[in-house]
């Protein structure tokens, strides 16, 4: 028997196997943000720790029938609550100029599991199980529930004991790309991790809102700001003091930003000051010439030291053997 002591609040959904629900998931995992088409009462106080999203299976049979099949999981951790969107996001957002799912919240990708059971052997409960069902037959909508996230872990070969203390060390876990949804008929494009937008235009437009913001918000605090871009992005002076600040921006959730190794190195030496100064859930207008951007949520981090288990490796430099 589970106690209950380990358990914790998810939220399920049911993803469907359309082209678009599929090319709506890269786009969530990319950007670190999901959504729903509505609000439930139970959203606006709930806090859930986890996520998962499923798909593969249909979901409008009796529940002993959805017991016999299995499915592939999205396993996150819940980084940003339940809150009401404030711009276009995903791709059927922008071409339909609309924003469909007003309900955001953060994720931050764990662990992807293929061919998971939905019986009773496999890691989410039945309890979990009949959720995912229930959320595909509401149209993807969440649904809350509580559960003990170990098996899930255990599933995804997470070397972590959630009965002894209940934190996630970031560099523990394996992540997924967006490259990892196979979608029939969307186009794949090459992703890069956290929010990275391949057309250029938008891209800049993000940066100079979020770089924008962020020197607005330290001259109105009577500080000197000088854009620098490297080693960092401001250079912040007032009064004999000086502080480096790092200048993320994105359109989707303030969940996890990408850094260089050179990033972290500056921000962890005794003698930098460093502030991390994140701008998420930016809109952008993408049918002016230049793009206009606008709006978003800050997160600003200061005096920050990026910790090892906030951090996990993207990519590695391979020495080749001599020839």
């Amino acid at each position: 028997m589970i106690s209950c002591v380990n358990r914790t609040s998810f939220v399920m959904v049911h993803v469907g196997r359309s082209t678009e629900a599929q090319r709506n998931l890269r786009h969530g995992i990319e950007t670190r943000s999901w959504g729903f088409p509505r609000w439930k009462p139970e959203f606006h106080s709930a806090r859930p720790r986890f996520a998962v999203l499923g798909t593969g299976v249909a979901p409008r049979v009796p529940f002993d029938e959805w017991a016999t099949k299995r499915i592939t999981l999205y396993f996150f951790e819940v980084v940003a609550a339940f809150h009401n969107a404030e711009s276009r996001h995903w791709p059927n957002e922008e071409a339909e100029n609309a924003i469909k799912y007003p309900v955001r919240f953060g994720i931050e990708p764990l662990a992807e599991l293929h061919d998971i059971p939905l019986d009773a052997t496999g890691p989410l409960s039945l309890a979990g199980s009949d959720a995912l069902r229930l959320s595909g037959i509401e149209q993807g909508i969440g649904k809350l529930v509580e559960l003990d996230p170990q098996p899930l872990f255990d599933a995804a070969s997470i070397s972590i004991r959630w009965a002894d203390g209940g934190v996630v060390p970031l560099g523990s876990t394996p992540g997924i790309l967006a490259d990892q949804v196979a979608a029939p008929k969307a186009p794949r494009r090459r992703r890069r991790g956290a929010g990275f937008i391949s057309d250029p235009k938008k891209r800049r437009a993000i940066e100079l809102r979020a770089e924008d913001m962020a020197v607005e918000h330290y001259q109105r605090e009577g500080w000197t700001v000088e854009r620098l871009g490297k080693p960092y992005d401001l250079h912040c002076t007032r009064n004999g003091e000086v502080r480096c600040v790092e200048v993320k921006g994105t359109t989707g959730a303030a969940t996890s930003v990408e850094l260089t190794v050179n990033e972290v190195e500056h921000a962890r030496k005794p003698h930098n000051t460093v502030d991390l100064y994140v701008l998420s859930d930016i809109k952008v207008d993408v049918r002016s010439e230049p793009y206009v951007a606008s709006g978003g949520r800050v997160t600003h981090l200061k005096g920050w030291e990026p910790a090892d288990e906030d951090l996990r490796p993207r990519s590695f430099e391979y020495r080749l053997p001599p020839t």
